[in-house]
């Protein structure tokens, strides 16, 4: 059984979309922030990242979301969550997960963890007063020139589909004008409809 370590209103979201769009049998633990869970000694021995989210298989544990979803899409191929026979295609859905990772869940983390690169307090209200413009500049980018269709590839529903949702759900607490991405707002709203990410919201918050 797979087990994913997760906070609500994380982008751990993603991998548990994932996980039940693949039927994958797993079990969730909630780490609790308020308490620094994260940072506690039994938490570091599984992800010294002191992060979530973290998925433990029965080969290992894997952190960050990109690997996480692929190795979900890899382990149920069956499923068809990613264009696994097609090596351009699959590496273009890594391109898209890489990019909202590394590019746009970093601008979107300034807004409250500016200690992360900065010691000063005003440094931290440099970096807060940039994210909506930051954020919103990434997510832009998403719309014109990603996002190829109803889902993120086109016509076919991805694991890429699920990580952009996750990310479009902080844009209003990030100050983002929405009416400037309207085929993500259409997105977000498609995804929301969708059973398997009502229940993944509804096991988080549950």
């Amino acid at each position: 059984m797979l087990k994913l370590y997760f906070a609500p209103h994380t982008c751990a979201l993603a991998t548990h979309i994932a996980l039940i769009d693949a039927g994958a049998d797993y079990q969730l633990s909630r780490i609790d922030f308020a308490t620094a869970q994260q940072r506690s000694p039994d938490y570091l021995a599984i992800n010294p990242k002191g992060r979530v989210p973290a998925l433990v298989t029965d080969r290992g544990v894997l952190t960050e979301t990109p690997a996480m979803l692929a190795f979900v899409a890899q382990s149920f191929p069956g499923k068809r969550l990613a264009p696994l026979d097609h090596p351009f295609a699959f590496a273009e859905v890594q391109a898209f997960n890489s990019y909202l990772c590394s590019s746009l869940h970093v601008a979107h983390a300034h807004r409250m963890r500016g200690y992360r690169w900065a010691s000063e307090e005003s440094s931290f209200a440099d970096m807060q007063r940039m994210v909506p413009k930051s954020v919103g500049d990434g997510f832009a980018l998403v719309e014109e020139h990603m996002l190829r269709g109803p889902w993120v590839m086109g016509e076919a529903y991805t694991i890429a589909d699920a990580y952009l949702f996750t990310l479009a759900q902080w844009l209003e607490a990030d100050g983002v004008d929405t009416a400037r991405i309207p085929r993500v707002m259409a997105h977000r709203a498609r995804m929301a409809d969708l059973p398997n990410v009502r229940r993944a919201i509804s096991e988080e918050l549950g």
